[in-house]
């Protein structure tokens, strides 16, 4: 997979919380009928690899992937549930080689130069950039790609206020988020909000790519 080409097509990808593995595939549900095509489902409860399977098994038009991969002993755990790439809100080596010795593509994070050089010499051209907004938002973005050029990011963390001029920056592949699908949205099985937020949040990032 090419994970910049993936991502720059899809230009959303939201992070959802899932509690309880049953509310999975309706949530995917509502995200594709508001014109999400990609879903991270976070490792923060019990329910994320039984979610990731359930999602993975339906047959759906979506791209998932596993976040909060934090541990090289998880990456085996999620390819076997299904996951087509991985999230870490850093990253470490051992992550980074049991990533590709598993062949799961992964977006490790990343907010500095020292530590962006780091993912690019490990292999990962693709990036997190997480907090976005408390880091610097498109300022930081513009002003990293002048030394490191080869390298895109898909930035996480972004105010509601940035996200258009984030996303008029070229070295952006696009932005996730939990916004469009809360874990208290999932949790009382609001589906049509997920949709209506979905619509509203793709329509921004189409207005905003035009810039």
């Amino acid at each position: 997979m090419d994970l910049n080409l993936t991502l720059r097509k899809l230009g959303y990808v939201p992070v959802a919380v899932i509690d309880n593995a049953a509310d999975a595939v309706p949530l995917a549900q509502a995200l594709i009928a508001g014109g999400v095509n990609s879903i991270e489902v976070t490792l923060r409860t019990g329910a994320g690899l039984a979610s990731i399977n359930a999602i993975a098994k339906s047959g759906l038009p979506i791209l998932v992937g596993v976040g909060t991969v934090t541990l090289a002993d998880q990456v085996l755990q999620c390819v076997d549930a299904g996951a087509q790439f991985a999230v870490c809100p850093g990253y470490t080596s051992a992550v980074g080689a049991a990533c590709i010795k598993a062949s799961l593509p992964l977006l490790p994070g990343a907010v500095t130069p020292t530590e962006v050089l780091n993912c690019l010499d490990a292999g990962f051209n693709v990036q997190k950039f997480f907090p976005a907004t408390v880091f610097g938002g498109a300022a930081w973005l513009k002003m990293i790609e002048a030394p490191i050029p080869q390298v895109n990011f898909c930035a996480t963390g972004v105010a509601a206020s940035d996200i258009p001029a984030v996303l008029a920056c070229s070295n952006i592949a696009a932005i996730g988020g939990s916004a469009v699908a809360t874990r208290e949205m999932v949790a009382a099985k609001n589906w049509s909000l997920i949709t209506e937020n979905a619509k509203k949040m793709m329509a921004l990032i189409r207005e905003s790519r035009t810039l």
